[in-house]
């Protein structure tokens, strides 16, 4: 804050020579004033105060009505004061009369000035410093100032004022440096103990703040006037630090001793000592204040953090497993963060924490993978697993761990495709490895779009693995489905089986061959339909909807035309049951139920011709009647491998429903009228083909349901074998299940069926084939007439429109 520039005045009290009353001027006892009367008023100038030889005037308590200032030509200012007085008569007596107010009396006061400014004492200025140097020496010694605060900052003001601030600073300046050098001199060779000598340079630091400041209370007037009107000079403040930064560069010994102990305080804290932070704190603010931080500490502390967790890391890798690395890593990061809020500078968080990821994580991603992903991933480990998810994403090494997730998909579910003997259970293994990758990707890594197509695409390769492979996983998909729809699930919801039916969708969206599942799905549901099977008709709808929305109507609409078959022949046995020949022409004790097909909607079934009891053959005839009267140019064609029944059966030991099938019925009812058949006769007698009828007797007579008996006793129906009818046989059920033989598949109707799905797929081009392969489709085309051999160059076919 600048001065401007005070005049000194001389004010005399100069009476008007026209007046006719003069004034005249008396000192008083005290000796300290000046009084110009004129009548019962006064004006009383107080003498001024000397400091130094400089005289100041205090306020004067001018008695002033009104007044006027006048300049005259040579600017000096002449103050005239104009009064009014009044005389005021009392009367002597002292009766109660009215006084007579007398007329006022005006006079005048004129004050002239000097024109010229006084003069400084001899050797002001000399003489004011020797005051300022013995206070500023008092302050480093830490002893009391020998003149009041006041009275030296009234000095420093005084010298401003006269333009001798540029002497006063570098006085100051030099004085300043002579302490701070003996100061931060007198640390040299100090303690060999670290830390008492951190004190020791806490001490002198936080001393140096305190005397600085003191000076610069003192000087304030020099940073407002001088300081701040001369270019390129520091403040009182800024001119400590520059002069402690110097002189500390000048005690190389104490500036190094100072970060070799805030070094080794830090190594002391990571190896898991108590250390006094606050020390470290306010050195470290020394250091920043200084403005030698980043080159002094930071980068040789950088170094040292580096070093350490290069060690560390090694030594923590071999003997440690992977999640105990990976929680002591998130604890490190967590100590070097916390580290940064409570003595570090700001400023050094950001390279601390990436030295620390680079030597704990960067240096030692692919040991970390190749050493615990797959141990993580078999154990779901959860909480692991979301840690190291979110240790390599501050490293940005989602790649490397992308590639690990999808590498360990593929070889875990190949295993699992390729161990035949898990094939029942494959695809309830494939539902419980996808559902634990769902659960991992939404709780462990953060529903990371990456991870999702990284675990979808590593599951479509999985179960695309190879033609024969696609092939297996569909068919058994299309299994695992026909197990859940198929009635005698005990235990299970429709709220359990519909999810579950969602579950397998997520599985059928990943298959390639979706033709291959179309198939194995229409023949298990034919089957499941046909021989009252299902567990849940709005089960078999709901999945049927699914798959619509998945492909498209065109995929699901043979499925469709079997229910659509289903209802219809309801409707059409609820007529015949009401129709002329079925009232007047069926046999008694037999009840017939039709099921009227559409070829192209169901799977296609080799015709069986069998010879029927008499009884079945007139009901056959007497519905052929019915339907062809009804539905004229249509033509019937009994599919009797399909068809099933119910025998009443008469038992020694008790009455009992067998639930069998239309070739087993067959074979049970000659025995109707026969005590014991051979294979052969049985074989003549039913003219059900070979195979078939080893199949009907083994489960009848060597199942867990044996109505008959073989002779000889065996698993195998051999050409020799006698059956008999079985008079031992008892069940605690009165309705016994036989014909299970229906619902498995036999290995030539598997074979039959992904023939047919292949012969299909060589008109299609969207399916991969073998060189091998490629020749026989050609040649399968020459012979259909779709192609034709170039005549000039046989390697060329040419397409016959």
């Amino acid at each position: 804050m600048s001065h401007p520039k005070r005049p000194y005045y001389n004010i005399n009290n100069n009476n008007n020579s026209n007046n006719s009353e003069s004034s005249s001027s008396s000192s008083g006892n005290s000796g300290n004033s000046t009084s110009s009367s004129s009548g019962p008023f006064s004006i009383t100038m107080k003498k001024a105060k000397s400091q130094n030889g400089i005289q100041h005037f205090e306020d004067h308590p001018f008695v002033v009505d009104s007044s006027s200032m006048i300049v005259d030509e040579e600017n000096n200012p002449i103050i005239t004061t104009t009064t009014t007085t009044t005389t005021t008569t009392v009367a002597s007596n002292l009766s109660r009369k009215k006084a007579t107010v007398p007329q006022p009396v005006k006079k005048q006061l004129v004050i002239k000035l000097n024109k010229g400014k006084p003069k400084l004492p001899t050797n002001f200025e000399e003489n004011t410093w020797i005051t300022l140097k013995s206070a500023i020496s008092a302050i480093f010694l830490k002893q009391p100032t020998p003149s009041h605060f006041e009275d030296l900052y009234q000095a420093v003001d005084n010298l401003c004022l006269h333009k001798m601030g540029g002497d006063l600073y570098q006085r100051i300046e030099k004085e300043c440096e002579a302490h701070i050098s003996r100061a931060l001199q007198s640390l040299v060779g100090q303690s060999p103990d670290l830390v008492v000598f951190l004190s020791l340079v806490e001490k002198c630091w936080q001393d140096l703040c305190d005397q600085i400041m003191m000076i610069r209370g003192i000087a304030l007037v020099l940073d407002r006037t001088y300081v701040k009107q001369t270019p390129n000079v520091l403040s009182l403040w800024d001119m400590g630090l520059h002069l402690f930064r110097k002189h500390l560069s000048l005690s190389p010994e104490v500036e190094h001793r100072t970060v070799t102990g805030l070094l080794r305080l830090i190594e002391k804290e990571r190896l898991g000592e108590a250390i006094d932070r606050a020390l470290l704190n306010h050195l470290l603010k020394m250091f920043t204040a200084l403005g030698i931080y980043s080159e002094s500490f930071e980068k040789p502390f950088l170094d040292c953090t580096s070093q350490f967790y290069a060690t560390e890391g090694v030594k923590y890798m071999q003997l440690s497993d992977v999640p105990d690395y990976l929680k002591h890593v998130e604890m490190r990061l967590h100590e070097e963060h916390e580290r940064c809020l409570l003595y570090l500078d700001a400023t050094t968080r950001k390279p601390l924490v990436a030295t620390a990821e680079r030597q704990l994580l960067v240096s030692h991603i692919s040991a970390i993978l190749d050493k615990g992903f797959t141990m993580l991933m078999d154990g779901n480990r959860i909480e692991d697993l979301r840690r190291l998810y979110g240790l390599f994403s501050r490293v940005n090494a989602f790649e490397l761990l992308r590639q690990a997730l999808s590498s360990y998909i593929r070889g875990t579910g190949q295993g699992m495709i390729m161990d035949e003997e898990k094939d029942k259970d494959l695809v309830s293994s494939l539902l419980e490895f996808k559902a634990s990758l769902d659960m991992i990707w939404e709780e462990s890594f953060s529903r990371n779009d990456v991870f999702s197509n990284t675990i979808k695409d590593a599951f479509e390769h999985l179960i695309n693995l190879r033609q024969i492979l696609d092939a297996l996983c569909t068919e058994l998909i299309a299994k695992f489905l026909d197990e859940k729809l198929r009635a005698g699930n005990k235990g299970t919801s429709e709220e359990e089986l519909e999810g579950m039916l969602d579950k397998v969708l997520v599985l059928f969206r990943f298959i390639q061959g979706k033709d291959v599942f179309e198939a194995f799905y229409k023949k298990d549901l034919a089957k499941r339909l046909l021989l009252g099977k299902s567990a849940s008709i709005d089960a078999e709808k709901s999945m049927i909807s699914k798959l619509k929305t998945e492909c498209g109507s065109q995929f699901t609409n043979k499925l469709e035309g079997m229910f659509k078959d289903i209802e219809l022949s309801k409707e059409i046995n609820e007529s015949f049951k009401q129709s002329s020949q079925a009232r007047t022409k069926l046999p008694s004790g037999i009840e017939l139920s039709v099921h009227v097909l559409t070829t192209g909607y169901w799977p296609t079934y080799p015709p069986m011709d069998i010879r029927l009891p008499h009884e079945l053959n007139v009901y056959q005839d007497i519905f052929k009647e019915f339907y062809l009267s009804k539905y004229s140019g249509r033509r019937l064609m009994w599919q009797n491998s399909l068809g099933h029944c119910v025998l009443k059966a008469e038992f020694p030991k008790g009455k009992k429903e067998l639930a069998v099938s239309l070739f087993q019925t067959v074979v049970l009812m000659l025995f109707n009228d026969a005590q014991k058949l051979s294979f052969e006769d049985i074989k003549e007698s039913t003219g059900i083909e070979d195979k078939e009828l080893r199949r009907t007797l083994q489960s009848l007579a060597c199942g867990k349901v044996r109505v008959l008996q073989k002779i000889p006793k065996g698993r195998e129906v051999e050409d020799n074998d006698y059956f008999v009818f079985n008079d031992e046989f008892s069940a605690p059920l009165y309705r016994i299940k036989v014909n299970a033989i229906q619902l498995k598949e036999t290995v030539e109707e598997n074979t039959s069926t992904t023939e047919r799905v292949f012969q299909d797929r060589q008109y299609q081009l969207k399916f991969p084939i073998k060189p091998a392969d490629l020749k026989k489709r050609i040649e399968s085309l020459i012979d259909r007439e779709y192609l034709e051999r170039d005549k000039s160059n046989p390697q060329i076919y040419n397409y016959l429109a």
